[in-house]
């Protein structure tokens, strides 16, 4: 069976490192894109399994990233990433968007990985 692809798109250096670290040991194929434009051109061309995106990115925000998918790709489950000191309303504004589940940083590299373990059986 094929691996599973996850598109994380992150522009902090640490947290790529540590999700690497948790889904690689897992077997996963990951992608990794650290600005909201670069997602935006290669998930059609990737078409991974599960996008796991922060909020604060640069050149296209999160809320945008996951706009794009939801409006082009909504089979594609979206978990969102965002610092605990960012406003409520950005996790209201991601879930209008459509996003599937959301954690807040710091997050716990364990739950992360068991939420998307959840996606990635729901979609196969």
């Amino acid at each position: 069976m094929d691996k599973k692809r996850i598109f994380i798109i992150e522009d902090d250096n640490m947290t790529i490192e540590i999700l690497k670290f948790i889904f690689t040991k897992e077997g996963y194929e990951l992608l990794i894109s650290k600005d909201g434009l670069d997602a935006i051109e290669r998930i059609p061309k990737e078409m991974p399994d599960l996008v796991i995106t922060d909020i604060m990115l640069p050149m296209k925000s999160g809320l945008e990233v996951i706009k794009f998918i939801k409006d082009n790709h909504p089979d594609i489950p979206v978990i969102a990433l965002s610092a605990l000191s960012e406003e409520e309303r950005t996790v209201t504004d991601a879930f209008k968007l459509g996003v599937d589940d959301f954690i807040a940083k710091p997050f716990t590299p364990n739950e992360l990985l068991l939420r998307a373990k959840r996606y990635l059986k729901i979609r196969f």
